[in-house]
């Protein structure tokens, strides 16, 4: 039963990188290219594994968590610059967690944009104000498994060709045109602000309890995204989620449209409470400390924080832009902050003074750390150009 609590208490972080950008950007690569970008996920599994075990070890082993961290060995200029890039990260993310869930909800219920936003963007806050974060995982756990089981049984009953998914998983291609949504599919997995997010839920954690509940909720994240792809792939270039409902339910029968509408509110309703919970827990450990008691979860500095990452996320719905547009152009944005993010927490792995002797990288871990953080940074520097141009040819209204 402990197990099961702690697996339901670390899928907060499956909740956190699975929402509409997830479901969007993976759901777009499987339309557009089918299963070539599948690898794509694969890595973003294994480079979450490692960032996020890493941020965990800072606070089971020191007691702090990863921004206090930062903020020890780099000053406090550099975490605030760190602390402004996460919640501005954040907003870019609750715009499209909302939007997508909001779209979810049109699937099944005929009313505007902006009333269904803020009745989204209401539920949210009210769980936020709770400020109980072992509730709140609890809670958005729980809908996790919903929403992987809505997807992951629609991508069984599609049939996939297996020997081709095998093939995209291992044998890494990137297509003509497919760099935004390559940089997305690492963005919406390895999450930034989720470093900070899964740093401040190992507080109270034995090191190995943290690794079985993180490793479950990571690895069952990327057994959902695939299947988000899988299912996309029906529909053979483009991305309209009314479309994609529809096709299913002709090809799969009735309820199969449902099942995409309850994954995509459940996937944008979760994210769209984690990260404004996590754009404050990642101001509060980079700018004070978990232990100040003026940036306690309801205190006004603490909910400020999430207020705003929230009121921005609705602001976008409530005006009644796009989704899709919005949501990939977040998943890019966020996975240029990643390479940032990932440098430090290197950096801060291989400081004795606050790990110790035991607790820091070993050489294997270094080599394997240091993999990820140049592939971020490659892919961060590459995309850089393709999302500029994509966001130019979003905003002209193409």
């Amino acid at each position: 039963m402990k197990r099961l609590l702690n697996i339901l208490f670390w899928s907060v972080i499956a909740a956190a990188f699975i929402g509409p950008g997830t479901i969007t950007t993976a759901a777009r690569a499987g339309s557009d290219y089918r299963f070539a970008l599948a690898w794509a996920l694969l890595f973003s599994v294994f480079a979450c594994l490692v960032l996020q075990e890493a941020s965990g070890r800072v606070t089971v082993l020191t007691g702090k968590e990863l921004g206090e961290a930062i903020r020890a060995r780099f000053g406090t200029w550099i975490s605030g610059l760190v602390a402004a890039g996460i919640i501005l990260g954040c907003a870019a993310y609750e715009a499209g967690n909302l939007l997508g869930g909001v779209a979810g909800l049109k699937l099944v219920v005929d009313a505007p944009q902006a009333v269904l936003t803020l009745v989204a963007g209401a539920a949210a806050a009210l769980l936020l104000a709770t400020g109980n974060t072992r509730w709140i995982a609890r809670v958005l756990g729980t809908l996790v498994a919903l929403m992987g089981i809505a997807f992951v049984v629609t991508a069984v009953r599609v049939g996939p060709d297996f020997t081709e998914l095998l093939t995209g998983l291992l044998i890494p291609r990137m297509p003509v045109g497919s760099t935004v949504l390559v940089l997305g599919l690492v963005g919406t997995t390895v999450v930034p602000y989720n470093l900070f997010l899964g740093s401040a839920l190992a507080r109270d954690n034995e090191l190995g309890e943290m690794r079985w509940g993180l490793g479950v909720a990571v690895i069952g994240g990327g057994v959902i995204s695939i299947g988000v792809l899988v299912v996309g792939s029906v529909l053979g270039g483009g991305l309209e989620y009314e479309r994609l409902a529809a096709v299913l339910d002709q090809r799969l029968g009735q309820g199969a449209g449902s099942s995409l509408a309850l994954g995509l509110f459940a996937a944008g309703f979760t994210s769209a409470i984690t990260a404004p919970l996590a754009a404050a827990l990642a101001a509060r450990s980079l700018l004070a400390g978990a232990d100040d008691r003026a940036w306690a979860p309801t205190s006004t500095r603490f909910r400020a924080v999430w207020m705003g990452v929230l009121l921005a996320g609705m602001a976008f719905g409530v005006a009644d832009v796009r989704p899709v547009p919005v949501i990939i152009l977040a998943q890019a944005f966020n996975g240029l902050l990643l390479p940032l993010v990932a440098v430090f927490l290197l950096a801060t792995m291989n400081d004795r003074r606050l790990l110790g002797s035991d607790g820091v990288n070993s050489g294997a871990q270094n080599v394997v750390m240091l993999l990820v953080v140049v592939v971020c940074v490659v892919l961060g520097v590459r995309g850089l150009s393709a999302a500029t141009k994509a966001a130019l040819y979003f905003l002209g209204g193409s």
